[in-house]
């Protein structure tokens, strides 16, 4: 009697996709391209780097399966790895919720304005991302010898003697690195949260000023930030790729690889194995790890984002 019901069950829940499918068919068949090309060029990459990684493969001969060996040896003997494992935590845990709250907050702020200096302010503050002569700007500000701006200025006003070696002193190249970083972090996700701000319900505010809403910061926390999560969502999945997924500022300003491996991220060690040494294996191990790390927080961020105006 219960298998005869949740057949029913089941029976009327494929009617009813397939009257869905029907009804949505026009939509599925645009949409569909998409999917194909996601599916092809994502998803599949994604599960055979998976596979992939527990084999040992260069390239040249066919994989051949080693099992767990390549994670065992990720954490077990490659101390270098373990650096890189460092190092991204701690870029990503410092640049990824600083550079964050800076794009929102300068989009809350810039939203206040009147369209035309929003629109200049705007592109002022999203240039640096798509700049494409910026490492060249922070190497000569950091750069060496005395003709490097910092390096003037601070032997000039008496607070060194000498130039610091800024892009090869392991003590700074990390700190330097996060700084670049954040100040190209008004990215894509600065112009969503515009958007979002843009496309938030101005009749929310009236309605929250009747139910008792008295200053900016409750329109914010109880209004406006539930009415964003879906572009909260989107910023904090692209701020969070971009902060564990670092290298080329890395690569490019420091060089590769860095002294004593102090900017060594996960990103970079990927680079190693994959483009330099052709271990394809130990390479999409690495990026298995990668990949398990940046799912997980972002199932943590969305669970914060939840309780967003509770």
């Amino acid at each position: 009697m219960r298998g005869s019901s949740m057949t029913a069950i089941s029976m009327k829940k494929l009617r009813y996709i397939k009257a869905e499918l029907i009804k949505n068919k026009h939509a599925l068949v645009l949409l569909a391209p998409f999917f194909i090309l996601f599916g092809i060029f994502t998803v599949i990459p994604v599960f055979m780097s998976v596979v992939l990684s527990f084999t040992y493969f260069n390239m040249l001969e066919m994989p051949r399966w080693v099992g767990w060996d390549n994670y065992a040896r990720l954490f077990v003997a490659d101390d270098v790895f373990l650096i890189a494992l460092k190092n991204t935590f701690l870029f990503a845990f410092i640049t990824g919720p600083i550079s964050y709250i800076a794009c929102f907050l300068f989009a809350w702020l810039i939203n206040e304005l009147p369209p035309k200096l929003r629109a200049v302010l705007t592109l002022i503050l999203y240039a640096p991302s798509i700049a494409g002569n910026t490492y060249l700007i922070w190497q000569t500000l950091f750069s060496s010898d005395s003709y490097g701006y910092m390096n003037s200025f601070l032997v000039k006003w008496g607070f060194i003697l000498e130039p610091i070696q800024w892009l090869q002193d392991p003590r700074y190249m990390l700190p330097i690195l996060m700084i670049v970083q954040l100040w190209l972090s008004l990215g894509t996700s600065f112009l969503a949260f515009i958007a979002g701000l843009q496309n938030v319900d101005r009749s929310l505010y009236e309605a929250g000023a009747i139910d008792g809403i008295r200053n900016r910061w409750q329109e914010l926390w109880f209004i406006t930030l539930p009415a964003m999560r879906p572009q909260l969502m989107f910023g904090a999945v692209i701020q969070i790729t971009s902060a564990f997924a670092v290298a080329e500022i890395s690569i490019y300003m420091i060089g590769f690889p860095s002294v004593d491996y102090a900017a060594h991220t996960i990103v970079t060690h990927l680079v190693d194995y994959g483009t330099i040494r052709f271990q394809m294996g130990y390479a999409s191990a690495i990026a298995t790890i990668l990949f398990a790390i940046m799912m997980g927080t972002n199932l943590i961020t969305q669970k914060l984002l939840r309780k967003v105006g509770e």
